[in-house]
């Protein structure tokens, strides 16, 4: 693990509750797609926090971080962010990363700001093996809450094995993409997955019960499943 500085070049609020941060470190760091950082808040209490950007990247780290006044603990860490523009970080963690050496098929499924782990997979993924096959599920509450669907459908354009489903709980009049749960819509789709690798990332309530229910119902074995959530057991 790295321990460095980071100022903070940019915070965009891209929703009521979301906001996008960039960090640039003060020293050369290195990771893999999927994992993610600590923001030390002090000597003993550190928060994780996936990290949106690739590897690829080398000049900031990206994050979405979903923070409300029901949300306190990420709360916390924005209030630091915002007035002192600067905070320590401790990476890389995590060993639901990208297996750049598979080419079977990527099935990515995200609920909410889960999308930043699920955004720094594909983007690498689509880097690295441009014709690989591969579908990403992003679920909200709402449609506002999907902030970066216009990026996805760009990229559903330019790369057409790329498949982009939207999953909304609460949808409003004229919306277009699907409604329910994301895990709902993943089951409905799809009858075996035993040919995918699949990454996840959500509730853990939600990981949770998409974990047993692949692995019953869709053929999965654990060695093609990984995801955010199940680290942190």
């Amino acid at each position: 693990m790295t321990t460095m500085s980071c100022k903070v070049t940019s915070v965009e609020a891209i929703t009521d509750t979301v906001y996008r941060v960039r960090l640039v470190p003060d020293a050369p760091f290195s990771f893999r797609a999927g994992q993610y950082l600590m923001v030390e808040m002090d000597e003993r209490d550190k928060r994780p926090f996936s990290i949106a950007s690739t590897p690829l990247q080398q000049d900031y780290l990206e994050l979405h971080i979903g923070a409300s006044e029901i949300n306190l603990y990420a709360m916390a860490v924005m209030d630091r962010i915002l007035k002192e523009r600067e905070i320590t970080i401790d990476l890389p963690y995590g060993e639901a990363w990208l297996r750049e050496e598979s080419s079977r098929p990527l099935l990515l499924i995200a609920g909410g700001t889960g999308f930043s782990y699920v955004r720094s997979i594909l983007m690498m993924a689509l880097a690295q093996q441009p014709e690989r096959e591969a579908a990403i599920y992003w679920g909200g509450r709402e449609s506002k809450y999907l902030y970066d669907l216009p990026e996805l459908y760009a990229l559903q354009e330019k790369y057409p094995q790329l498949k982009v489903v939207p999953v909304v709980e609460q949808p409003e009049a004229g919306w277009k993409g699907r409604s329910g749960t994301v895990l709902g819509a993943v089951l409905h789709d799809y009858g075996s997955l035993a040919d995918y690798d699949i990454y996840i990332a959500g509730r853990f309530e939600m990981a949770k019960i998409a974990r047993e229910r692949f692995c019953a119902e869709r053929d999965v074995s654990e060695e093609h499943l990984f995801g955010d959530a199940f680290a942190f057991i």
